[in-house]
């Protein structure tokens, strides 16, 4: 099948069009290489989907510029979409607002606008478990009312939600929308705990533990998160509803959790990553910070129903994945 993939250059998007090259597939990404982070991490990741010279492309663009999306997506005419692109991290939209919106808003709202004229097959689109906001009943239910964000980000992640089913039921696009929980693993980003914590202790310098410790998060390695959108992407919204579904009354639109409904506590991740790398953290404890949560835990029931599947990867293989990727790429 022709897929195109927004945030190619990402950390999900990387993985996942990594996947769908060697399971066979042609591959448009789309990526505008923004400088958020560490721009070389993201050549790097790239340079090796473009290892696959006859069923992959890269097209640099930012989402914000619809006549160049349009032009792009008509080129690849794609049979499934797959949105990933998006201004990311909690904290940074405290003081950063304007990227969200520009990047998750307008962006989306172009991508949404794309299908509309190209109708592809299937659109999946990346959401967040930061949606849940102050919800503090577990596990997280995609039934669950999603109506009070913490952040800019989160609101801006759920708007795209509601934009994408209007868009679902006025123009008949098949959609998928399914939230992200604390995505870790090799070739992961520079502004995520585990890649500052290695960092920091194998530069014997202090690592930063909000909370007090006293946290816990439904932790989703990458290739369990992959996996589950690729049988999602065979999933398309229609049909009799499942026990549990989301799937519109009015609209072939579906909302998913994709996370393996085991959160663990932020100090065994820690542990985790002792183990790993050989050594103690020298730690600084620190109240949370603004915005965040004091935990995670996804309902994996309905990822289940649908694709007989559910994240399973343990931090005990997952953390020593990303450790061992750390130290090959950067040499220590």
């Amino acid at each position: 099948m022709r897929f195109l993939v927004t945030g190619s250059a990402g950390f999900i998007g990387f993985h996942l069009c990594r996947r769908l090259l060697i399971d066979g597939h042609q591959v448009v990404g789309i990526d505008n290489f923004s400088e958020y982070y560490d721009v070389a991490l993201k050549h790097s990741r790239n340079a090796i989907l473009e290892t696959h010279h006859n069923s992959f492309k890269v097209e640099r663009l930012s989402l914000e510029d619809r006549s160049e999306l349009d032009r792009a997506w008509e080129a690849a005419a794609p049979d499934v979409v797959i949105h990933l692109a998006a201004q990311a991290g909690v904290r940074y939209s405290i003081d950063h607002p304007e990227a969200y919106v520009s990047a998750n808003l307008v962006g989306t709202f172009n991508v949404l606008e794309a299908a509309r004229r190209f109708q592809p097959q299937h659109l999946l689109a990346a959401s967040t478990s930061s949606a849940y906001g102050a919800n503090t009943e577990m596990p997280f239910r995609e039934t669950d009312k999603a109506v009070h964000p913490m952040t800019l980000y989160a609101a801006t992640k759920g708007a795209t939600e509601l934009m994408g089913h209007s868009y679902s039921h006025l123009f008949g696009v098949p959609t998928t929308f399914f939230r992200f929980f604390t995505v870790y693993g090799p070739w992961g980003r520079p502004d995520m705990a585990l890649f500052k914590f290695t960092k920091a202790i194998i530069a014997d310098e202090p690592i930063e533990v909000y909370g007090q410790g006293e946290m816990s998060r439904d932790f989703t390695f990458v290739d369990d998160l992959v996996e589950g959108i690729v049988r999602l992407a065979a999933t398309i919204p229609g049909g009799d509803p499942v026990p549990g579904d989301t799937l519109s009354p009015v609209a072939p639109f579906r909302l998913v959790n994709v996370g393996g409904g085991a959160p663990s506590n932020l100090m065994d991740y820690i542990g985790e990553l002792e183990k790993a790398l050989g050594r103690k953290a020298k730690k600084n404890f620190l109240p949370m910070q603004d915005g965040d949560v004091r935990a995670t835990f996804a309902s994996a029931d309905l990822l289940q129903r649908l694709t007989d599947y559910k994240p399973t990867t343990p931090i005990s293989a997952g953390v020593p994945a990303f450790v061992a990727w750390y130290r090959e790429h950067y040499g220590v």
